[in-house]
């Protein structure tokens, strides 16, 4: 990609929210940029899925201003909102039956005549999500019936049919085996470089993270402390600080450099 600004597709500026009276983020600044892969991590309930909602009109804000494409979501309808931003849930239990490529369909609503129904475009549009995310083997199949690796690969697909160019999962690895892991996030980098769509993922395994994904957000106690390449955002202090644990009992990553240094410190 070039080296050049590019322009901001997702803008946050002092956004807090949360629901009922209880706010669960406060005053948050976050500029996404066409192109992008950002990861958000904190620790249970620093506010990552509500981040999500509150960038993806599910939640609108108690306070401040989020922007798609410099104009303000809240006067955007559902339809053109999803045909900016598909959303990726954590996979569920699905309470109908249906098959593969129907759910893969669901992406092409957004985009469908309300009268005529879907176009050959439509049609064509799911035939290369399915192809793309590797599930013709699945086509047929009641998709209550995959394992869960497989369902979430179906909710990505959903995602490309969608044809959105930003992309927003809510901790797509969560429960998945570690070959479906590495499906998931090398998909999710294809689309990136490939079709220059901008993701933004919650991500719990840190590890994944920092090797995944060029920059890191971090969210502690409702506010953004973090944000930056994974060896900045995901240093040793920042380890201690925000997740109370010591780098040093972790996997090797960006964390262990500076907590080599700190122990070399304290011990002198």
């Amino acid at each position: 990609m070039s080296d050049s600004p590019r322009t901001p597709v997702l803008e946050l500026h002092g956004v807090s929210g949360g629901y009922g009276r209880g706010e669960v983020l406060r005053s948050v600044d976050l500029i996404v940029r066409a192109g992008e892969r950002l990861a958000v991590v904190g620790p249970n309930g620093a506010g990552k899925s509500t981040l999500l909602r509150l960038m993806t009109g599910l939640l609108a804000p108690s306070a401040g201003a989020v922007l798609v494409d410099g104009r303000p979501l809240r006067s955007l309808d559902r339809d053109e909102i999803a045909r900016r931003i598909a959303v990726v849930p954590q996979v569920a239990s699905l309470p109908f039956a249906a098959r593969v490529e129907e759910i893969v369909a669901l992406g092409r609503l957004p985009h469908e005549d309300s009268i005529r129904g879907p176009r050959p475009a439509d049609r064509a549009a799911v035939a290369a999500a399915i192809e793309r995310v590797g599930l013709g083997r699945l086509v047929g199949r009641d998709a209550r019936e995959l394992s869960l690796g497989e369902r979430q690969l179906v909710l990505l697909a959903v995602a490309v049919a969608q044809g959105s160019p930003i992309i927003v999962l809510d901790e797509p690895t969560v429960h998945l085996d570690i070959r479906h892991q590495i499906d998931v996030m090398e998909l999710l980098a294809d689309l990136n470089s490939r079709d220059g769509r901008t993701i933004v993922t919650v991500l719990h395994d840190l590890n994944l993270a920092a090797r995944s994904i060029p920059r890191i957000a971090v969210l502690a106690d409702g506010r953004l402390v973090a944000d930056g390449p994974p060896e900045v955002a995901l240093d040793g202090d920042r380890i201690r600080e925000v997740f109370r644990v010591d780098p040093a009992m972790l996997p090797a990553g960006p964390w262990s450099a500076s907590a080599g240094a700190s122990a070399l410190a304290e011990r002198h």
